[in-house]
Parts: structure tokens; sequence; C-alpha cells
């Protein structure tokens, strides 16, 4: 299988009936990246592969919508059936010591480690999992946040996480296939910490990159409204996530 991109759900900032939060399988070949691990992410997850089979996860930012299923994979992992070594877990500096803090219900710190091999990310880390190289940058959404360029094969996919406009994000998305955008503005405010549509579009056009998929739209925008909008911004293709849809770089 050549780099291939799942949508496992786009919610903002809480999921809905048919579309969990931000969550998203990467694979090639027998390599497989869950990428953002928002709330409800895990069921749609097992659609397409076993936890046992997961190879790592990352995760931009700790805002909830992006890492809460961490807490349900952290019981899979050590209390049911699942039975694996601990997951890569890539995320944000204080990851081990947040979900420490959500899971621990007594004197004694819930052994997280003991789920997750855990790497805090910096700006520029770079790391091979599998079949693919992980570049990540960090962005702007006023905490801790980073997007990530994923590569096998000479192709390309990167994904914004939560941002607003920042040349840090074009930079990683230079002449990349796929821009994977968040979009969740409807209009511009002086606080910005994500992209609206037509701001997703202009990065795009900035990286020059081959093709733009919105993301993470808010809820005062249908999808439909999102890409039409990016679209009068940037001439590639546009794109929806749609809960459940496959994309292929190439």
């Amino acid at each position: 299988m050549g780099l291939s991109l799942t949508v496992l759900g786009c919610a903002t900032p809480y999921p809905s009936t048919d579309n969990p939060c931000s969550g998203y399988l990467v694979e090639h070949h027998d390599t497989r990246l869950w990428m953002d691990a928002g709330t409800g992410t895990l069921g749609p997850l097992q659609r397409y592969t076993r936890l046992e089979d997961v190879d790592a996860i990352w995760i931009s930012h700790l805002h909830a919508d992006h890492s809460a299923d961490l807490l349900t994979a952290y019981y899979a992992l050590l209390f049911a059936d699942v039975k694996r070594d601990p997951i890569p877990l890539f995320g944000p500096p204080g990851i081990a010591d947040r979900l420490a803090g959500f899971l621990t219900n007594g004197p004694t710190r819930s052994p997280v480690e003991d789920a997750f091999e855990i790497t805090e990310l910096h700006d520029g880390h770079q790391t091979t999992i599998g079949t693919l190289l992980l570049t990540t940058r960090a962005v702007h959404h006023g905490i801790p946040a980073f997007g990530v360029r994923v590569e096998a094969d000479d192709v390309s996919l990167t994904y914004s996480g939560d941002t607003a406009p920042c040349q840090s994000l074009v930079e990683l998305a230079r002449d990349t296939d796929v821009l994977l955008c968040e979009a969740e503005s409807a209009e511009k405010t002086p606080d910005m910490v994500h992209h609206t549509p037509e701001d997703a579009g202009d990065t795009a056009t900035s990286a020059n990159a081959g093709r733009l998929i919105v993301t993470h739209v808010g809820r005062f925008l249908s999808p439909q409204e999102a890409v039409a909008r990016a679209s009068s911004r940037y001439q590639g293709h546009v794109d929806y996530a749609a809960p459940g849809t496959t994309f292929t770089p190439r």
C-alpha cells in the first residue's frame, strides 16, 4: 500500500453523532500511525486496524479534541484484551504528566509509561516510524502545538494541527503533495489561533501544495462553505476531510 490518510473524525470542539473529533490514520505498507487522538476516534480507528498493530501515535497539542482518546487507549492497553509493548507516543512537552493527572485517582501516580513510550516533541524534531519519516515544526496556537510532515517513497503529507497562519507551517508544507489544514474559524479576529478557510487556501498557495484538504471545520461553517472559501484563494484541488474517507496523496 502506498501512503494513505484515513479520516477518523474532524469535529470541533466536541464530537457530533456521526463525526468524532480530530484523528487520522496514516498508513504506508505495514506501518500505521495514529495522528491525533481526539474524542471518539479510538472507536473508528478499530475499523481499519487493531490497537495492537498501531506503530506509533503522534499528538499535535493537548486540547481534548485532539488528545482525549489517549485516556481510553490507556485502559485498553493496560486493563483489557490488548497485548503489546508500550506504544511509542510523540506529543507536546508535559504530555506524560497531563495524562497522569487525568488518570490518577489516589496517592499513586498512574503508570502511563507502561502504556506509552513517550517522546516529547520540539521544533524540528524528526523521527522514523517504520517506513515513515516524520518532521515536526512548532506552530502558533497559544499553547505548545505542532504540525507534522509525513514522507514515504518521495510522497509527502503535511498536517497543520491547530494553528493560526504562520511561516513555520508554510515552510513545513513546502511542495508537499497534500496539505491537511484546519479551517476552524468563520472569520478573522485579533487573537486568531486558527485558520479561516481563506487562510487555509493562502497557506496551501504559499507552500505550493499539490492538493488541499480542509479539516477541523468550525460549527459556524458548513463543509461546502469551507471548501468554496478555501478555493477562492487556492487554484489546486480542495477536498473536505469527511469522516471515513481515505485519501492517497498520488
